[in-house]
């Protein structure tokens, strides 16, 4: 037998052999494949059901009740109109609660540190407006955590403020800050420069000293928006507020302090208001919501992703 003859003889079977193992391990892989698949596509349709059920719970929550009932309207978080609470989005809510005429009265419950002074003071004037156009509809403010500065800007607008007694309220001021590194970049060798058109036009700039004259400048400004909160909460609570300096001055109390200096009118949650105060126990929330979509991949999105990666992409174990 030549070399080559015995050569092919003792590589046959193993050859044979190796081909076999490809040919299984090709088909085990192909298996785990199409399941990893499988499970992928069947996760899809899970989150496609779960998301029609949303908007079909959502359609059916959204229709209007048959008889009278408590308006809510909620206040959450910093009123700025960028990324927290916008007026937009609470005018328009109080204005769809104004307007069913089974409505018998409107909670708006706020849990806000403030904000900026001119999304505070819309919401203000639209609801003096509201309570003009619809003066037997009364609207109540129910404080959450904390109803200070914009916030009670806000609240000071409606008939009748309701706190818990560890409520914060008040902070009734205005501030602007910032932070100053005259002399900073000299330390490190860098020069700054700084062009502008206008003498005062790079006043807020962090790296240039203050002037006398700018700094005045600020806090005139500052007095003028403090003097339009103070005015808006006077006309708001009118006779109601304790003649106390310090109710002005920016500082901040418990519910429990705010009956006794007139910033609130008493102790009582959404349910009390609108069992006791309003007579209408039942409470629907009008509050403007993202739509069911929108809001349901904002919370599931994220987890959902997770999940559809972690079942199809390969595991080392």
């Amino acid at each position: 037998m030549s070399e080559q003859e015995n050569q092919q003889g003792v590589t046959s079977p193993h050859f044979e052999r190796d081909i076999l193992n490809r040919l299984a391990f090709a088909v085990i892989n192909e298996q785990r494949r199409a399941r990893r698949w499988g499970i992928l596509f069947k996760s899809l349709g899970f989150l496609y059901l779960f998301a029609l059920l949303v908007l079909l719970v959502g359609d059916r929550d959204s229709g209007e009740p048959s008889g009278p009932h408590t308006a809510m309207v909620e206040l959450n978080g910093v009123i700025d109109g960028v990324s927290g609470v916008s007026a937009d989005q609470i005018i328009g809510s109080l204005r769809s609660a104004f307007g069913n005429g089974q409505v018998a009265g409107v909670i708006l419950r706020i849990n806000s540190p403030g904000g900026s002074p001119v999304q505070s003071g819309e919401i203000y004037d639209e609801i003096r407006r509201l309570r003009q156009d619809h003066p037997d509809t009364p609207i109540y403010t129910v404080v959450g955590d904390i109803c200070a500065s914009g916030g009670y800007y806000v609240a000071a607008a409606t008939d009748a403020i309701y706190v818990n007694r560890a409520s914060i309220v008040g902070s009734i001021g205005v501030l602007m800050n910032g932070f100053g590194f005259v002399g900073t970049l000299d330390k490190f060798g860098i020069e700054r420069r700084l062009y502008t058109a206008g003498e005062n036009k790079g006043f807020l700039d962090p790296f240039s000293p203050e002037q006398p004259r700018q700094v005045e400048h600020i806090r005139g400004l500052l007095d003028d928006v403090h003097r339009q909160f103070i005015t808006a909460v006077k006309e708001g609570r009118g006779d109601r507020l304790k003649d106390e300096a310090s109710v002005f001055s920016g500082l901040v109390w418990t519910g429990e302090e705010g009956v006794k200096l007139g910033l609130v009118d008493g102790l009582g949650s959404a349910a009390y208001v609108a069992r006791e105060v309003i007579g209408a126990e039942d409470v629907v929330d009008y509050t403007a919501k993202p739509p069911y979509l929108e809001r349901f991949f904002e919370r599931f999105g994220a987890t959902a992703m997770k999940l559809m990666a972690e079942q199809a992409l390969p595991k080392l174990r």
